[in-house]
């Protein structure tokens, strides 16, 4: 190939692609635009020679002005997603124990400044968090690992077996510009 075309298919190549953006500072902090309402907490995992230890939630973090009044767990296979969901009642607290996922939130809400955004939270077992999905808030989860994905949810209100606060979309909805691409689930 002559220079020219050389430069040609380059820029041709060049013209077509998409550039990463920042995703994170030089400190380490990730760059990101979370939806209006949702808080991280980080959470510290202990490590010995006998194993590990992770505090998961105490209300003296202040990390929630809610309290905690119910727990319970889920697993996603890998590969396999949940979702899309939604409460208007309360809200999701997820902690990630075992795993990978991300968690696809959608905010419909239209006084919201993140009205119409998706935001991808990635929790992992590596570097585990509090994160709260607020009321009324488009939530799918995603496991991107290879193990089970293990979560604790503290939702800020009891579970109401004979009226659900919980609505759902198919995960391929035209509703929701996210794409899961060919993942199982529902």
């Amino acid at each position: 190939m002559s220079p020219t075309s050389t430069n040609s298919l380059l820029d041709q190549t060049l013209a077509a692609a998409t550039r990463d953006r920042q995703m994170a500072t030089p400190d380490g902090n990730l760059v990101r635009r979370l939806t209006a309402g949702v808080q991280i907490r980080p959470l510290t995992t202990q490590v010995d020679a006998r194993g590990t230890v992770c505090e998961i939630f105490d209300p003296r973090w202040a990390w929630h002005p809610d309290p905690l009044v119910f727990a319970y767990c889920f697993t996603i296979r890998p590969g396999v997603a949940k979702g899309w969901s939604l409460h208007r009642d309360h809200e999701d607290r997820y902690a990630l124990i075992q795993g990978e996922m991300n968690l696809v939130l959608f905010d419909p809400r239209p006084d919201s400044p993140t009205y119409g955004e998706v935001c991808v939270i990635t929790l992992s077992e590596r570097h585990r968090c509090l994160v709260n999905v607020p009321a009324d808030v488009w939530h799918a989860d995603h496991n991107i690992g290879v193990t089970d994905v293990l979560v604790v949810n503290f939702p800020t209100t009891q579970y109401d077996h004979s009226d659900p606060d919980k609505y759902r979309l198919p995960l391929d909805t035209p509703l929701i510009s996210y794409s899961f691409g060919n993942v199982t689930g529902g």
